[in-house]
């Protein structure tokens, strides 16, 4: 039997399914800091991190109130930056 050619469809839809997995694990990772920032700092490790001062006040406290939300503005520029590196290497990026 002869094989049928390979088509485009194939390999986008391979591409789609690589572009999709990498898109996923970033989203996973920034996720997984943002929890361990925010509520691991903030809430669950406070009482380990209140010897060590930041600003006037312990280091569990900052963490919650304004550590957690620069972290958190940090993950959105990163991500942004991930996704227009990914997009760039799919060959999916806007114009």
């Amino acid at each position: 039997m002869a094989q049928r050619p390979t088509t485009g469809r194939t390999r986008a839809t391979r591409d789609s399914a690589g572009y999709w997995k990498a898109n996923i694990r970033t989203i996973i990772g920034c996720l997984v800091v943002w929890a361990i920032v925010s509520f691991g700092f903030g809430i669950l490790l406070r009482p380990i991190l209140s010897g060590i001062g930041v600003g006037g006040t312990d280091l569990g406290f900052w963490f919650a109130q304004q550590g957690s939300i620069l972290v958190f503005l940090i993950l959105i520029f990163f991500y942004a930056w991930r996704m227009n590196r990914l997009d760039r290497q799919y060959g999916v990026e806007e114009d």
